[in-house]
């Protein structure tokens, strides 16, 4: 009866660690499609058509904050229960780097729609 009980008590913790691994991980792909919708909005405005590459990046680098704070917290979390033993600075470069991807995309593919314009 025992090991009947303490494998239950297993079997429960797995499926309540699966349930929270399973909602950080919705929470992250939220927190990403957000951010991705937010600098997808930034995108096309009529002002950017004159800046130069740099300034474009500059603009993308510091657009969104608070969708971009969101995505780095929430991608955060899921690592953090995907990966417990792994230090947290291990995360948070994790997180940064996923949000300077998602800029240095929206970045290319505004160079590429100036050279094809031209």
């Amino acid at each position: 009866m025992r090991m009947m009980i303490a494998a239950l008590l297993v079997l429960t913790a797995s499926a309540a660690t699966a349930d929270d691994l399973d909602d950080a991980h919705k929470l992250a792909v939220i927190g990403r499609d957000a951010y991705w919708n937010c600098l997808a909005r930034e995108y096309p405005r009529d002002s950017n058509r004159t800046m130069s590459d740099q300034e474009f990046a500059s603009l993308m680098a510091n657009a969104c904050p608070s969708e971009r704070q969101n995505f780095r917290s929430s991608l955060i979390g899921f690592l953090a229960e995907q990966f417990p033993n792994q230090d947290a600075s291990a995360h948070l470069a994790t997180a940064n780097r996923a949000i300077e991807l998602a800029q240095k995309d929206i970045v290319t593919a505004f160079v590429r729609r100036k050279a094809a314009a031209k």
